[in-house]
């Protein structure tokens, strides 16, 4: 139990330092072979907050085991609304960006309710995954369309130029690449050997420890923007990060691992993502229209409380 524990311990932190230096790196590699700003800036935007997610999920399916995949999506959802914006709200109250309400929201809340149709006939398939895929396309040109400061924005998420010549970069990507599958093997076979110390199903790992940990990057991402004054970015980064988890995380274990779900993912884990999604679409909705339009701080309680009430569900109701 102790090694197991260790080894989800070190595949964590090596998952987060890892995935950092991949897509620094990798994105490096791209700006000095001229590859257009705008597809390496897309590119970032897409898969940089749900990089541990995707990684993770893809080695749990390869691996045998899909619960891990599919808890760590569903709960990493549950965690980036309940607990990583609950704590972010603790430090300040978050401004709502313009047009939030009639763009991010609206996908998060379509993307969600797809994802609720794609699991509720108890099977998670290939039809699923491909759907979902196409459903992201769908969603990322809505995103970029109609962005007057789009090529800005886009340029903006580039790394700066370390000066240091191309091979050295791609040198540190392949390590950091090498590292982040390696660290997320390690992680999922510390989970796995949890999971059968403690006589529980590998969901309730991926819904909770690991979706825990590989949300920790957007809640460092987000605490980090509140106090550096960039309060839009913190609910930015929760919602992206939720659409991306659904719309290109999700479909690596219905691609790779097809099959039946735990019962327990319909009748209690989906619900709850449904749940906060739609309590954060209302924050939105309710607080834009106060004067100071920004969700006070106050509303970090309840949902971290909700989020607690989530963890005591989980471990009450598992079927092992």
């Amino acid at each position: 139990m102790l090694l197991f524990s260790l080894a989800l311990v070190a595949g964590l932190v090596l998952l987060i330092m890892s995935s950092d230096k991949f897509i620094e790196h990798s994105a490096l590699v791209a700006e000095k072979l001229n590859v257009n700003p705008m597809v390496i800036g897309i590119t970032l935007v897409a898969f940089g907050t749900s990089a541990p997610e995707m990684v993770v999920s893809a080695i749990a399916a390869l691996d045998g085991a899909p619960e891990i995949a599919v808890g760590n999506v569903l709960g990493s959802n549950i965690a980036n609304i309940g607990l990583v914006f609950g704590i972010t709200l603790l430090f300040s109250a978050v401004p709502i960006a313009a047009g939030l309400s009639k763009k991010e929201v609206p996908l998060v809340i379509a993307i969600t309710l797809l994802t609720g149709f794609s699991l509720y006939d108890g099977m998670l398939d290939k039809w699923d995954g491909v759907i979902l895929l196409v459903a992201f396309v769908g969603i990322l040109t809505i995103l970029l369309k109609g962005n007057k400061d789009l090529k800005s924005e886009l340029e903006g998420e580039l790394p700066e130029d370390d000066g240091a010549p191309v091979i050295k970069s791609f040198i540190i990507a392949i390590i950091g690449l090498a590292v982040l599958i390696g660290s997320s093997k390690l992680l999922v076979w510390g989970a796995i050997g949890i999971a059968t110390a403690l006589g529980v199903s590998e969901l309730v790992i991926g819904l909770t420890i690991v979706a825990i940990g590989t949300s920790l990057p957007e809640l460092a991402a987000s605490v980090s923007s509140v106090l550096k004054g960039h309060h839009d970015i913190a609910i930015g980064n929760i919602i992206g990060s939720n659409i991306f988890n659904l719309a290109t995380v999700l479909p690596l274990p219905a691609i790779i691992a097809p099959g039946l779900i735990d019962a327990n993912i319909i009748s209690r884990d989906f619900p709850w993502v449904l749940g906060l999604t739609l309590v954060l679409a209302l924050c939105v909705f309710i607080f834009q229209k106060t004067s100071s339009k920004q969700i006070p701080r106050w509303v970090g309680v309840p949902l971290i409380a909700s989020y607690g009430l989530y963890l005591f569900l989980v471990s009450t109701t598992t079927l092992a």
